[in-house]
């Protein structure tokens, strides 16, 4: 017998709009759609577009901040590793760990930031 094909969960895409922001080859025309909302619909546009500037911010930071841990223990482990003896090769495992550790949080934090607060976008009028 098959297992039935399972869909993993989805998270939900940044609009094409915001998306097309963070894109060069786009700006104009997202630019013109911009021009064409309401003022409500460009205050909707504008708090997600922050919100997607802030969970970059948060991820851009994560990712330094895990480089500047990686260093630390790596320099720690090092030190370790010479200081005493035997099997110690494990310890150059930890730092990964620790990096694994810092970009989960990280990620959290910027998941959570992303999310928009209960305000749901204008009617359109069609």
């Amino acid at each position: 017998m098959s297992k039935p094909a399972s869909k993993p969960a989805s998270k939900p895409a940044e609009d094409a709009l915001v998306e097309g922001a963070f894109d060069k080859s786009k700006h104009e025309q997202v630019a013109a759609a911009i021009q064409k909302l309401t003022s409500e619909e460009a205050a909707f546009f504008l708090a997600k577009l922050e919100r997607a500037l802030k969970k970059r911010k948060i991820q851009i930071v994560g990712y330094l901040v895990a480089m500047v841990v990686w260093v630390i223990a790596m320099l720690g482990a090092l030190a370790y590793f010479g200081l005493h003896d035997g099997f110690v090769g494990w310890v150059f495992l930890v730092p990964f760990g620790f990096v694994g550790l810092v970009i989960y949080l990280f990620g959290r934090a910027a998941e959570r930031a992303a999310v928009l607060p209960e305000v749901s976008p204008p009617p359109s009028e069609s």
